[in-house]
Formats: C-alpha cells, sequence, structure tokens
C-alpha cells in the first residue's frame, strides 16, 4: 500500500494491475490475435519444408477432351462415289440426248440428279455432292432449253475447262502448283512440300499436266461446238472425262512417288 497526495492509503496498481510472465516469448514468433501469445500453426504448414503450391481446380481439373480433326477435302466431296454421283445426270443427258432428242434428254438429266440426291439421302451420305450435281446440270439444262440447241448443254463445261486449265496455268508459274495444293487438301496433309525443291517440281510437272488435259478438252469439244457437231461433241464430253482425268491422276501419283523416292534417298 502507498499513500496518495492527500495521505489517503491506496493499492499498490503495480502489484494489482501485473500479469505474471510464464515461461520466456520468442520475440521473433508470429504472434495471434493476443500479444506476445505465439499463433497456432496452420495444417497446410505442418510438415511442410518448401513452399505451397495453390491448387486450381479449373487448371487441374481439366476433363479429357478428344480432338477431333477436320473432315478432309476429300470427305467433303464425298469420296468417290460422291465425285461419280455428281457427274451421272451429265453422263444420262449425254446418252438420252444421242438415243432420242433434247427435251427427253433434259427431263432424264434432270430426274438423275433428284434420284442421286435421294439415294445418297437414304443412305446417310454426305448430300454436296448431288446437290452440287443437280445444280450444275440444272445449269446447263438452262441453257440448253433457253438455246434450244443440245450444244448448249455443254457450253459450261467447256467454260470450266477453260477456266481450270487457266488456272493450274498460273499456279505453275506463281509456283503454287495446284496439283499439290489439291492433293495434299485432300489427304488432309499440310502444305509444307512446298519447302522441298524435288516435291515442288514434281507437282509443277503434275499441274501441266492437268494444264494438257484440260486444254484438248476446250480445242477439241471447242472445235466440236463451233462446227455444231452435237452427237460427236456428246461422245467427245464421255471420253474426254473419267479417262483423261484417270491418265492425269495416274501420271500425278508417278512423278510425285518417284520425287519422293529421290528425296529419301539424297537425305
Amino acid at each position: 500500500m502507498t499513500a496518495g497526495p492527500d495521505g489517503d492509503p491506496r493499492p499498490d496498481t503495480d502489484a494489482t494491475t501485473r500479469i505474471p510472465r510464464v515461461g520466456a516469448v520468442d520475440e521473433d514468433a508470429p504472434t495471434g490475435p493476443i500479444p506476445g501469445v505465439p499463433a497456432a500453426p496452420r495444417p497446410s504448414d505442418a510438415g511442410s519444408t518448401g513452399p505451397t503450391r495453390r491448387i486450381d481446380p479449373v487448371e487441374d481439373e481439366q476433363p479429357e477432351r478428344g480432338e477431333r480433326s477436320s473432315p478432309t477435302l476429300m470427305e467433303q466431296m464425298g469420296g468417290v462415289q460422291g465425285i461419280v454421283a455428281s457427274t451421272v445426270p451429265v453422263a444420262v443427258f449425254v446418252i438420252v440426248n444421242l438415243l432420242f432428242s433434247l427435251q427427253p434428254a433434259l427431263i432424264a438429266a434432270i430426274a438423275a440428279g433428284v434420284v442421286v440426291a435421294i439415294v445418297r439421302v437414304a443412305r446417310k451420305q454426305a448430300l454436296q455432292p448431288a446437290v452440287s450435281g443437280l445444280v450444275g446440270v440444272g445449269v446447263c439444262a438452262f441453257i440448253a432449253y433457253r438455246t434450244g440447241e443440245a450444244r448448249g448443254f455443254y457450253l459450261p463445261g467447256l467454260l470450266y475447262s477453260a477456266g481450270l486449265g487457266l488456272a493450274f496455268l498460273v499456279s505453275i508459274i506463281v509456283r503454287w502448283p495446284l496439283a499439290g495444293v489439291i492433293w495434299h487438301g485432300i489427304n488432309g496433309h499440310g502444305q509444307g512440300w512446298r519447302k522441298n525443291p524435288r516435291m515442288l517440281a514434281a507437282y509443277s510437272w503434275a499441274s501441266a499436266l492437268w494444264v494438257f488435259v484440260f486444254a484438248a478438252r476446250l480445242v477439241v469439244q471447242g472445235w466440236l461446238y463451233n462446227a455444231d457437231e452435237e452427237t460427236w461433241l456428246g461422245i467427245a464430253r464421255l471420253a474426254m472425262g473419267y479417262p483423261l482425268v484417270g491418265v492425269a491422276i495416274v501420271g500425278t501419283v508417278l512423278l510425285v512417288r518417284r520425287a519422293e523416292s529421290s528425296a529419301e534417298a539424297t537425305s
């Protein structure tokens, strides 16, 4: 007890308010809500000696997704069957026109296009080739109907051959030969073949072969068109269709395989 200023006794505040210190306190230890009391260790810190990694559920639990490649050009065209189906109406027109006359040939060609489309729908096959063939034969039939001449049916084909022949020729000049572009597009490959000089030369020669095919069609069928030889024009259309295309494809394959063999031998 100590005396106050007026002589009255007062309690010793140091004795009543002092909290005794129990044990030694580490001044560098982290403190909790109560000053001087170390914070309790977190469960994530127990037993860990290195830095902890935050787990991101969005990043670490991504579901595995199967990668689906886009369809190739050949698949979009419906494969070999699709290519053949697109030319059936034209073949029907040529045959019927040779046997009968213009009007039955136009009706038969359009009917053939419709039948091909129905068959492909029933088989759940790609409809694009059938639709393309139906649209093409419709354009040819319209021109033939308006002109009143069977040779008008073959005019779009002549223009088509001229356009493709010019496109292949230009592609060779600009060093983007269409034979390689189309071939690798059909097979779903990239265009890295252009970096190989042998492959570039091979596809350039193959494109030149296709230029010859389209030029031959244009010259022969164009001459028959101007001469108004409808019968022979139809025969030439059939004879210079798949046979010449087959020759060009075989030539392209041989040229490319030879270039690939040479590239492997020198590597």
